[in-house]
């Protein structure tokens, strides 16, 4: 079988997106099948096993579009379907048939990041609350007339399955396929840390996240600063760089809050095995690889009882789930799971079997080949 992976990113930009595909395609065609890459932006087209085609983001937006349009219409007839990895990229209508990866709401997300909503809007109240602004009722038709336009959806979670069926997409064409571990050739035997990486005699609790609203880092500090003892160290960065820092100097938590930036991904083991235990606090979770990532290490978590994380959290087995949202409730559950650390560190293991690369492998390509 010929797939046509079509996606707004690719290696060697970071994202989702990338790193699942440059791990996934090798697998497809160990299978027999062959494989082309349709994406977005400048980099490398021969290093990689199967080809890529790239379209430049330079010019203006329609003109790019078109350009993805048009390149898709020419690759389109060498193929048998094609895997899509965005529900943005614009593609023929007659390019059928077409599977759909479909990891969050790029409405909501949109919504959020142009302000066209509170920053404290659920995802969940989203999908239905009625706005002034019409362009959220636009962009909400776009996102789910795309997601009823291809033959069949894969998500992440059950949660997110329950999101796209409120979309118009019927319950038999969306199939759960856990998010994966162990794709990207890290190991946590041997990890270690990276150069300057903060030291603590006391708890030490880790957060990983991109610095947008929902990710709620600024309620995270709160919790933290109730906590005399317990040392925050956060990675990541985004566009509430500045109001964070703020947040810290404002309360004098320089000692025992610290933005770490981005960790590269060979150091994450490592890290994740030096703390006491990681929090996620998010309004909203298709399924974190945070949390997979922290519990693969043997590290505890604790997370917001919103979107995806009850299907990876155990409550009082391998962590804990929080209710949302509640600083108080976070402070206490922050406090619990340092108090009951050897017990949930114990129970890391439980239920990741159902997140392992083989299992996601097996499958997603026994259902591609139904296309």
């Amino acid at each position: 079988m010929r797939m046509l992976a079509a996606t707004g990113i690719f290696h060697p930009e970071p994202g989702g997106p990338s790193t699942y595909l440059r791990a996934f395609l090798p697998e497809w065609q160990a299978r027999g099948h062959e494989a082309q890459v349709l994406t977005f932006g400048e980099g490398p087209v021969d290093i990689y096993p199967y080809p890529v085609s790239r379209v430049s983001r330079r010019g203006p937006y329609p003109l790019r579009q078109w350009r993805y349009f048009e390149r898709a219409r020419q690759l389109w007839p060498d193929h048998n379907f094609a895997f899509v990895h965005s529900l943005g990229v614009p593609l023929p209508r007659s390019l059928h048939p077409r599977v759909g990866k479909v990891v969050g709401d790029q409405a909501w997300e949109r919504a959020m990041n142009r302000s066209w909503v509170p920053p404290d809007t659920d995802v969940d109240d989203f999908q239905t609350a009625s706005y002034q602004n019409p362009l959220i009722d636009v962009s909400r038709r776009i996102r789910s007339r795309r997601a009823q336009n291809y033959d069949h959806v894969i998500v992440p979670s059950e949660y997110l399955k329950r999101m796209v069926q409120g979309w118009g997409v019927p319950e038999e064409r969306i199939t759960v396929i856990y998010n994966a571990l162990n794709h990207g050739g890290e190991s946590v035997a041997g990890a270690h840390l990276p150069e300057g990486f903060p030291a603590s005699e006391g708890p030490v609790v880790l957060a990983v996240a991109r610095f947008t609203p929902w990710k709620n880092l600024h309620m995270i500090i709160q919790a933290v600063a109730r906590l005399p003892d317990v040392t925050l160290i956060i990675a990541g960065d985004g566009p509430l760089h500045a109001s964070l820092v703020a947040q810290i100097e404002q309360h004098a938590l320089g000692e025992r809050v610290h933005l770490v930036g981005r960790i590269p991904r060979e150091y994450m083991p490592g890290v994740y095995q030096s703390v006491d235990m990681t929090v996620l606090y998010s309004s909203y979770e298709g399924l974190s690889h945070v949390l997979l990532e922290s519990l693969q290490a043997g590290t505890p978590v604790v997370a917001s009882d919103k979107g995806g994380n009850p299907e990876v959290v155990r409550h009082e087995e391998n962590g804990l789930l929080v209710p949302y949202p509640s600083v108080e409730a976070l402070t206490v559950s922050i406090q619990q799971a340092l108090d009951q650390h050897d017990r949930l560190a114990a129970g890391t293991h439980i239920g990741m079997e159902r997140f392992s690369w083989e299992h996601m492998v097996e499958q997603t390509i026994a259902l591609l080949e139904q296309f």
